[in-house]
């Protein structure tokens, strides 16, 4: 095995990033997930920098890594022609990408995006537009991995190919990574549980490994392809552990953080998850 897994969960910011960034320490998985502001939300928001900073230099201390979500109303797909709407996801992704940055996080997790309007060509030509506005000019370390989605609301960012090839497309591509939702990517079928040895050559072929940034490390409520996001805990689903042992053999995954959003354990947190997937890989 490569270095010690960064295992955590989504936690609140009702104490801040720095009580986020305490709050996983005291789970001692290494990582951790957090909404920089509210999840619903595209409204850009005044941070404290001193509590970013705080977060930032415990986490530096302490060997955590964290990531940020975007809002759920997030878009990448929306149309430049709707300027309203388009300013408001882009301004909002940048503060998002602010607020990470100050954090010391690895970057923000944005969903791929969903058209339903026209050619799915103009959709696809929609998020390289955003993408490439929201990157304009950045320069901070904070990436901005893209999530695959689960076919539940359209389409689009179901396959490695999509997620690869829009990233090739920006113009700032090495400010872009991806994180893999493993629930998302089951319901999809993009990669249909332990065995599936086309999903782990056709990630290293494309060169989808070298881009991944967090893995969101959920089991499904439902079967392959079902094209649902419903995230069940880990190994208490139909991947099951024996898919999630399979996937750990992929150095790739090891080394992402991997992150749970399912809901939490009868104490009220990870813990029982973090303990689990440990035991899966040890010696």
């Amino acid at each position: 095995m490569t270095a010690e897994l960064k295992i955590g969960g989504h936690l609140s910011i009702r104490g801040g990033y720095f009580g986020a960034a305490k709050a996983a320490l005291g789970l001692g998985g290494g990582a951790f997930q957090y909404f920089p502001k509210n999840p619903r939300s595209l409204t850009v928001k005044s941070f404290d920098p001193r509590d970013a900073a705080n977060c930032r230099s415990f986490c530096r201390e302490h060997g955590l890594v964290s990531v940020a979500h975007t809002p759920y109303p997030s878009n990448l797909a929306v149309s430049s022609d709707d300027t309203a709407a388009y300013r408001r996801v882009v301004d909002s992704l940048r503060n998002d990408l602010a607020i990470a940055e100050a954090c010391g996080s690895l970057g923000i997790v944005v969903h791929f995006g969903t058209f339903k309007s026209g050619n799915p060509l103009q959709g696809y030509q929609n998020i390289i537009q955003c993408i490439n506005d929201v990157l304009d000019g950045w320069e901070g370390a904070a990436k901005l991995l893209i999530e695959n989605q689960a076919g539940d609301h359209g389409d689009m960012g179901m396959t490695i190919d999509e997620l690869v090839q829009i990233r090739r497309l920006c113009r700032d591509s090495e400010r872009i990574g991806f994180c893999l939702d493993t629930c998302h990517a089951f319901a999809a079928g993009m990669w249909r549980g332990e065995g599936d040895e086309d999903f782990a050559e056709k990630a290293e072929r494309l060169g989808f490994w070298d881009g991944l940034g967090a893995v969101h490390f959920n089991d499904s409520k439902y079967p392959v392809l079902s094209r649902k996001d419903r995230h069940a805990r880990v190994g208490q689903g139909y991947i099951g552990e024996s898919g999630f042992r399979w996937l750990l053999k992929i150095d790739a995954i090891r080394n992402a953080p991997l992150i749970f959003e399912s809901e939490t354990g009868e104490d009220g947190t990870y813990r029982d998850d973090l303990e689990r997937v440990r035991r899966w890989v040890e010696p």
